[in-house]
This record gives structure tokens, sequence and C-alpha cells, in this order.
């Protein structure tokens, strides 16, 4: 039996405490919205509470309401960003249109997806899925690959507890994530040269697991 790959620990909860009545959850995303707005404009290193509270227009008492520190408030953005992300693909997954979808295609909108966030979303350049802080653990793209099997394993048929698999996944989302971290060094919008190169890495790579595992391939 493969022994489980490591993981890191996961980080604490980032919210001091979580929203229950709406007005409260709707200033919570207003915060969210104002610290991706500033991060876009600052980067990392100058992000301030201060500086979020003002351009959400609530007191810098309801931001620590919520988060003790920038730190708090950066990984809880990174967080959201997961979730959104998760969103996205399933979406796009389970399209009528597109139902079953073969998965070479199905981790093409992967990277789509992911392109899409990285040109379009406020802050998310900045903060993907961490925080870039020099103490930011790597956990990050665990919890990537790891939600990405997930939304995979259903329309699959996958064991999503499976460890080689989870490895599979891992070792995918961590060379995507550094070929296209190069392919935005290179071109602001994305070298589409190396995000053509990135999918049929993925292809490549993941066919020893997944061929065989739907029946949409034609």
């Amino acid at each position: 039996m493969q022994k489980p790959t490591p993981r890191p620990a996961l980080p604490p909860a980032s919210l001091r405490r979580a929203p229950v009545q709406q007005r409260s959850a709707q200033r919570l995303a207003r915060i969210l919205d104002a610290c991706a707005e500033v991060l876009e404009e600052t980067g990392y290193e100058d992000l301030s509470t201060r500086a979020v509270a003002g351009r959400a227009g609530v007191p810098i008492g309801s931001v620590y309401r919520f988060f003790p520190n920038k730190r708090a408030m950066a990984e809880a953005l990174a967080r959201r960003n997961l979730d959104a992300y998760a969103d996205r693909i399933t979406a796009r997954l389970t399209a009528p249109a597109h139902t079953p979808l073969p998965w070479r295609h199905a981790m093409d909108v992967v990277v789509d997806e992911y392109l899409a966030m990285k040109r379009t979303v406020p802050g998310f350049a900045l903060v993907e899925f961490t925080v870039p802080a020099p103490s930011a653990t790597r956990q990050a793209n665990y919890e990537v690959a790891d939600r990405l099997l997930a939304l995979f394993a259903g329309p699959l048929g996958l064991d999503a507890a499976d460890e080689r698999l989870r490895t599979a996944f891992l070792v995918g989302v961590e060379t995507a994530d550094a070929l296209l971290q190069l392919a935005f060094r290179t071109d602001p919008d994305g070298d589409p040269a190396l995000v053509t190169e990135t999918k049929l890495l993925l292809r490549s790579y993941l066919a020893r697991y997944l061929d065989g595992a739907d029946t949409g391939e034609g």
C-alpha cells in the first residue's frame, strides 16, 4: 500500500468570528472586496487594515471584528479565491451542453478558469490561493489538488481518497503552477505558447491515471 503523501497542517481559521446575520456577511464580503482592490494597488507589503477599512467604508473596528491582522485578512481572501475557482470549474463541468466532459477537456477548463481569474479578478495576481509572505507554508497547492480531485471524482468515478491519485493531482498542480507563473512573467496576459505547453504536459502526465476513467473520450 502506498504511503500517504505528507501534507502540511492547515493553518487555523483566519476569521475571528464567522458572520451570522446577512448584514454581517455582506460587510465581510465588502471588506474582502476592498482588500482585493487595495492589494491590486499597493501590493501585499503595503496592505493595511486601515486602508481596507477606508476603502470598504467601514470603521476599523469592523475589520478587527473579523481579522486580527492583515495576514489573516489576506488568508481569508485567498480561501475565497479557492472557493470561487472551484465554483467556476464546477459550473463549466456541469453545464448541460458539455455533459459528460472528457477529462482532457476538463483539464483545459481547470487551466482556463485559472487564467481567467488571473486576468480579471482584483488582487488575484498577488493573493491567489495563499498569502505571499515569507513565512507562508506551501500547503495551498495541496488544497487545490485535493479540491480538484474531489471535483473530478464523481464524474470520472475516481476514489478521492486514493493516495496515488492525490499525489498525481498534486504533481499536476505544482507543475502547472510553476509553468503558468512563468507564462505570466513572460507576458502580462500569460504567454500563449507556454499555456499551450502546460495543457499538453498535464494531459500527457495524467493520461496514465485518467485514461479509461470516463466514457467521454473519443
